[in-house]
């Protein structure tokens, strides 16, 4: 091949910060392929705003399919977002014998397996790097790294609003609104910020993770979801009493040959290296059976992280393409399994409690016998007025 011709559809943070890259390090591209990397369209609603970078006329367009339609293009990066539009992008570039990137999480977890069942009729492949911690190598580990292991679980941070917000709320002492407020004002939150803080955005992510660890394709509904609104100024303190932090935790298990995927807010060893992940940033520990525990740490979004992702990705594709061994990169993606998923009602765990009684002598002996009568466990218990809080079994 005497070049690689792609398109990006979709000029927006992800896909300015793709364009500058692609333009900024053409040197680099070409001597790491072996043949140059021809950005030839880029297509956006909007094509008149300056993003800092610029893009001649002639490669601008606000068709899309312009792109996907386009023979000389080899590879589509789409960077729309949404199970709208930008599966018809993907499904017709599929189609037309074209490899797709993307950073598309909520497209690839809800409708997974129709997309790969078309990359799988395709001469094209689907690369998706970008759709889980931004510039994190997660994708890669999973699929390729840790090919020889059984993935044993994955515990992971992979939000980084909610992240943001806990970190706000233990050290500045403030309520899930401030935090929230604040997040928002920074551009961490969009102004509905629904995905990030009722888990459903964590939960696209484990999607994928859950299903290229167990070799299957999963759906949003086979993942337990709960959010972080209910979590108080009052939960922060005790869990910092009782020598923990509180994070949105994505979790998947392989345990006794079925799986658990599950997101919800969890209390973390504060000496635990997942606890020490603060701010906006994403951690992901991640244990297989040869291997044993591993860590990843680093920028969960952002303009350059993700594009990095992306480019990732577009470079795999590319040398493939070079060497003729596209076909073979798809049996990476490809399930071989079906795997059963354990419900949340059937998973034993520690649990914290926090309980506001009227503060009378035997009010904690009642509690007590309650949880003695459901085979409950009390580890520890810590009161502050009337409000009791236990950490159980």
């Amino acid at each position: 091949m005497k070049k690689i011709t792609v398109g990006v559809i979709g000029f927006g943070t992800i896909g300015t910060g793709v364009v500058k890259t692609l333009e900024n390090n053409k040197e680099l591209f070409q001597d790491r392929i072996g043949v140059p990397v021809d950005l030839k369209w880029v297509a956006d609603i909007d094509i008149v705003r300056d993003r800092g970078i610029a893009v001649s006329a002639e490669r601008l367009t606000t068709d899309g399919f312009k792109i996907v339609d386009d023979p000389e293009v080899d590879i589509v990066i789409e960077l729309v977002g949404g199970c709208g539009i930008a599966k018809e992008f993907i499904v017709r570039a599929l189609k037309n014998g074209k490899s797709v990137v993307t950073a598309n999480k909520a497209l690839l977890a809800e409708h997974g397996k129709e997309l790969f069942e078309k990359e799988e009729k395709s001469d094209g492949t689907i690369a998706f790097e970008a759709a889980v911690a931004g510039g994190i190598p997660i994708i890669k580990v999973v699929r390729e790294s840790f090919v020889a292991n059984r993935i044993e679980s994955i515990h992971g941070i992979i939000n980084g609003t909610a992240n943001y917000i806990f970190t706000k709320m233990a050290r500045e002492k403030i309520s899930f609104a401030q935090a929230l407020k604040q997040a928002q004002e920074l551009g961490y939150a969009e102004a509905d910020p629904t995905l990030d803080v009722d888990g459903i955005d964590s939960a696209h992510k484990l999607v994928i993770l859950g299903s290229l660890a167990s070799s299957t394709i999963f759906s949003m509904e086979d993942c337990y979801i709960e959010g972080i609104r209910k979590i108080s100024e009052i939960d922060i303190d005790y869990a910092e009493k009782f020598g923990y932090v509180i994070k949105l935790l994505a979790i998947y298990k392989n345990y006794n040959g079925q799986v658990q995927l599950r997101i919800h807010p969890t209390l973390i060893p504060d000496s635990h290296l997942l606890g020490s992940v603060m701010d906006s940033y994403n951690g992901i520990f991640v244990k297989g059976d040869v291997v044993g525990s591993t860590m990843f740490y680093g920028r969960g979004a952002g303009e350059l992280p993700t594009a990095s992702a992306v480019l990732a990705d577009v470079v795999d594709i590319a040398r493939a393409m070079v060497n003729d061994t596209l076909a073979q990169r798809k049996d990476f993606t490809r399930p071989r399994q079906t795997v059963k998923v354990t419900d949340i009602s059937d998973i034993e765990s520690r649990y914290y409690f926090r309980f506001t009684v009227i503060d009378q002598p035997g009010v904690l002996a009642e509690i007590a016998g309650i949880l003695g009568r459901c085979k409950i466990s009390i580890s520890d218990v810590l009161q502050k007025n009337a409000v009791w809080a236990m950490s159980c079994r």
